[in-house]
């Protein structure tokens, strides 16, 4: 069993408060998503932080894999470069349900659900001076994160969820980046696993925003990472701490 303490933020009134709930999920009905967490971004500074984080999220998913969680890497756009491997063919070869099917390549910010994110990130969300030059710089998943046997890699919600049917799978652990961005839009995200009924938690320290402080709300880029966090307690699933994770899956 996999148990921790999630974070949410229910309206009383005109007031967000916070509430814990103690949650319990079976390792073998778990699973682990990566999104996106490139070896080399655009902006130096996501990069770095990518960098950063990523020991810790292998830590994560080592202690994971050893209760028998699913783990999924999700690096967009450059699955192609783990063609042949049986961690990529895995989850090409997965028969995709009728539920999966008609999974859109991306869930937009649903206004019946959920208000504007918290922050500006129009610009782009580079938070370096000077601003770097947006181009595709990634061309696979950071080194430093494990690709096991046994795991999955897939960028695709139709393969994605259509393998938790298959397995059994019903609750998700999300982590990576970015928070405004991938991590709630992309077809494999929080928008898209709650749309397919699964359970969903967001790792709040495995994860990064696309946010400059030069634009609203005003705030250092830890604090519109946070407030991007408080977004989704709000409107899509509770968060977690890794630390609280790990120790529980040893």
């Amino acid at each position: 069993m996999i148990q921790f303490t999630g974070t949410k933020r229910v309206k009383v009134g005109t007031e967000w408060q916070v509430e814990q709930e103690n949650k319990e999920w079976k390792a073998d009905e778990t699973a682990i998503i990566i999104c996106d967490m490139w070896d080399k971004h655009w902006c130096e500074g996501a990069t770095k932080r990518v960098g950063e984080m990523a020991p810790k999220l292998n830590e994560l998913i080592k202690a994971a894999r050893v209760k028998g969680v699913s783990i999924i890497h999700a690096p967009s756009d450059v699955v192609n470069f783990y063609d042949g491997t049986p961690q990529r063919e895995k989850m090409k070869n997965v028969k995709i349900t009728a539920s999966a099917s008609d999974i859109p390549g991306w869930y937009h910010l649903d206004s019946l659900k959920e208000s504007g994110l918290p922050i500006d990130d129009s610009d782009g969300g580079c938070d370096c001076s000077p601003k770097c030059d947006n181009y595709r710089a990634w061309k696979k998943q950071i080194g430093s994160i494990e690709i096991a046997d046994g795991d999955g890699v897939s960028d695709s919600g139709n393969e994605i969820v259509s393998y938790f049917q298959h397995e059994g799978i019903k609750n998700v652990i999300i982590t990576g980046v970015h928070t405004n961005m991938c991590v709630l839009g992309r077809s494999f995200g929080i928008r898209g696993q709650t749309a397919a009924g699964m359970n969903v938690v967001l790792a709040r320290d495995l994860t990064d925003a696309m946010y400059n402080h030069e634009m609203a709300p005003f705030v250092s880029h830890h604090e519109g990472t946070q407030k991007v966090i408080e977004h989704i307690e709000k409107y899509w699933s509770p968060t977690a701490l890794s630390g609280d994770l790990i120790k529980s899956l040893q």
